[in-house]
């Protein structure tokens, strides 16, 4: 049987937002379900889920279901996809609008035939890269001149509550000297999210622009997928056709509440504040670099 159709409805527990399936292991070399897994859970009324597999342990799959596991009972089916969380990547993505599953947004033509990419993939070996020496102009004197932006590499922009770091980052992509500007919003608000929305498109940017949004009021598992998105279609337009590309993340502390509840749910232990001891390393391997505590906003070329 094909990994793709496997279907389980041994469910076993519901807690918080995460399911437990007993999944039999087979006697073969192809495990049934992977870490990252997607599964569609569907309940006994026939409403579909979309969830990801977050821990294994032997025959008991957990897995995280993205839009809550409201009315979900044990009498509910997993069926695996055979695959991890996968966006689409083609020439069609520029000028569209995707939520934190890959779903385009914006009312546009169906992408679904368009070729996919799976997301979160290794980081590269800082060793084996080249040394960075192309700078990027943002014609914003303060980091142009100062905090110089070069390719490969990422700043961060801190910033306090009240202040306009989103239309400063829109600004942002807009003057910058790139070839494709790569939007993710974490926790948008709608008021934010137009702004960034309406921003590119008054400035005849938007075509050349993709935007991964996860609004306030969206799934908060798909929050923590947003920067895998962005960064896996920006490597393939960098690396398999030579686009200079600019990639805007705001904000991450709506990425670390996010990682700090979907741990709570999992009983995990927390660390400092709350947050979940893994909280940095998980920053770094999305900023490629080591952070502090996160604020505002990140830039990310």
């Amino acid at each position: 049987m094909s990994r793709s159709l496997l279907k389980y409805t041994r469910v076993l527990e519901i807690v918080w937002d995460t399911i437990k399936v007993r999944v039999p292991i087979e006697d073969t070399r192809e495990p049934a379900v992977r870490f990252n897994d997607l599964a569609v859970i569907e309940t006994v009324n026939g409403r579909k889920s979309l969830a990801q597999t977050i821990f294994i342990d032997r025959d008991v799959v957990t897995l995280q279901v993205f839009s809550g596991t409201k009315g979900i009972s044990t009498e509910a089916t997993a069926t695996f996809l055979g695959h991890p969380m996968q966006t689409p990547y083609s020439a069609n993505i520029l000028g569209r609008v995707f939520d934190g599953a890959g779903v385009a947004i914006d009312g546009g033509p169906d992408l679904s035939a368009e070729p996919h990419i799976d997301i979160g993939g290794p980081t590269v070996n800082p060793a084996e890269r080249a040394v960075p020496n192309k700078m990027i102009r943002t014609d914003v004197p303060m980091i142009d001149v100062f905090n110089t932006l070069v390719e490969s590499q990422n700043i961060p922009i801190f910033s306090v509550s009240g202040e306009p770091f989103n239309a400063f980052l829109s600004r942002i992509g807009i003057q910058a000297d790139a070839d494709i500007v790569v939007s993710g919003g974490l926790g948008l608000i709608f008021d934010d999210y137009h702004t960034f929305r309406t921003s590119f498109e008054d400035a005849g940017v938007f075509s050349r622009t993709v935007m991964f949004v996860n609004q306030a009021i969206d799934p908060l598992v798909e929050r923590l997928l947003v920067p895998d998105m962005a960064l896996a279609v920006a490597e393939k337009f960098a690396v398999e056709e030579g686009k200079r590309l600019l990639v805007l993340l705001t904000d991450m502390a709506a990425y670390a509440d996010a990682m700090k509840e979907v741990g709570i749910s999992q009983e995990r232990v927390p660390s400092q504040r709350g947050y979940m001891g893994d909280l940095y390393s998980q920053l770094a391997r999305d900023t490629k670099k080591p952070v502090t505590m996160p604020k505002a906003g990140r830039l990310r070329f």
